[in-house]
């Protein structure tokens, strides 16, 4: 078996390393690949799941050397956690020789690099998207902060290194994959780059698999009809979404559909949301919020007649791809989001599986709103194109597809 070093700084016990790094893993693992892992957990999840998350790996073949994720103070806790990560990774080199160096995101990236050049590792940069400009364009930076306009720009020279040096990059989307080709300051150009989105469980979230029973209970628990049209939004409202735009859109369809309900599928605050909603005047009883776990999240969204979402539309989400597109086709949904978003436009609209606005302007949302009215949309046809662009199958496939380019058969 070849060996494999997999460095992530995101947790395992967090919803994304669940979701978007061991079914990933588990698929490689039945391949051939033996994996040693580090991540970064936090420590209250980190308790809470680490019995579960354990059990799923070492049923793979997958070692797993869980960290602890390291908070305050700013800056200095990520320095810390960096060199952690480096001795780390360098001490599971000495015992087990790996031939790749898989990493997940920028952070890990540094120490890939590290080992490439070290030890003479292939080094594998799966970039998930834009992160400096992404922390930026989000806030989390700010950028009038010298010292955060430093950091900026450290993360973007080191991006052009990792481009530069690594044996294979990742990008989440086709967008990402052209800006990304387009750079002339990259040696060697067109650099090799699979285009791999965020894929989807399609057994887990499939609308046949929902148990009706479950179904009917939720419906009843949540004051619903068996003929209300109901709107869902899946997942966190912060920072990249847009809560006060969706819920602008959605007092336009309560002028089409009064009874609506507008569903959000969030362990967000319901007391923040709601508020929004009174300042835009929409009564407070067509509004729901429900906290879900993960593996309720397919009966929640099996209530939705359509769902949506919208994301702002900055330089970095042109890399972005987000994992709820591919959630929502797999259970027949149509959606409606906006254009700006990595593959978005060009998934919504190849095969009118939904609807993409261009603006969030009054008269576009009167314009969507009316397409939805009217709309006959084929729950068959949108969960084909999720097994087509969001697959799990095919996403191991790719990764296969590159593993074998760098390492041979396994």
């Amino acid at each position: 078996m070849t060996d494999i070093l997999y460095i992530s700084y995101d947790g395992m016990t967090d919803p994304l390393g669940q979701s978007q790094v061991i079914p990933y893993l588990k698929g490689l693992s039945k391949l051939g690949y033996r994996f040693t892992l580090i991540s970064f957990e936090k420590q209250e999840r980190y308790e809470s799941h680490r019995e579960e998350v354990s059990t799923i790996l070492l049923s793979n073949n997958i070692e797993w050397v869980p960290l602890t994720y390291t908070k305050k103070p700013p800056i200095l806790s990520t320095l810390w956690d960096i060199l952690r990560m480096r001795h780390t990774a360098f001490a599971l080199h000495k015992q087990k020789r790996f031939k790749l160096v898989h990493c997940r995101s920028y952070i890990s990236a540094m120490v890939g690099l590290a080992m490439k050049r070290k030890a003479g590792i292939k080094f594998l940069f799966d970039m998930r998207g834009f992160y400096a400009d992404e922390r930026g364009e989000g806030g989390i930076w700010n950028l009038s902060n010298p010292a955060f306009k430093l950091i900026y720009s450290f993360f973007k020279k080191k991006e052009l290194d990792f481009f530069s040096n690594a044996d294979y990059s990742i990008s989440l989307t086709d967008n990402g994959k052209r800006e990304i080709q387009s750079w002339i300051s990259i040696e060697g150009q067109p650099i090799p780059i699979q285009v791999i989105p965020c894929c989807a469980d399609l057994d887990k979230f499939c609308r046949d698999n929902i148990n009706e029973v479950a179904l009917q209970k939720l419906k009843t628990q949540l004051g619903l009809s068996p003929n209300t049209f109901v709107l869902s939004y899946l997942g966190s409202v912060g920072t990249w979404y847009m809560p006060e735009e969706m819920l602008d859109f959605f007092k336009i369809l309560l002028g089409k559909i009064p009874d609506a309900r507008f569903l959000f599928i969030t362990g967000d605050s319901p007391v923040h949301i709601k508020q929004l909603a009174k300042v835009k005047e929409i009564p407070e009883e067509r509004i729901l919020v429900s906290s879900a776990r993960h593996a309720e999240v397919p009966l929640y969204l099996a209530l939705s007649s359509w769902s949506m979402f919208f994301i702002k539309p900055v330089y970095s989400k042109k890399a972005s791809s987000p994992t709820k597109q591919g959630e929502i086709m797999g259970m027949g949904i149509p959606h409606i989001c906006n254009a700006g978003v990595g593959d978005v436009s060009e998934i919504v609209n190849s095969e009118k599986l939904g609807i993409c606005i261009s603006d969030f302007s009054s008269a576009t949302y009167e314009a969507a709103v009316n397409e939805i009215c009217k709309a006959q949309t084929e729950a068959k046809a949108i969960r084909a194109k999720a097994f087509e662009q969001y697959s799990l199958e095919a996403g191991v496939a790719k990764y296969y597809s590159v593993y074998q380019k760098l390492l041979g058969a396994s």
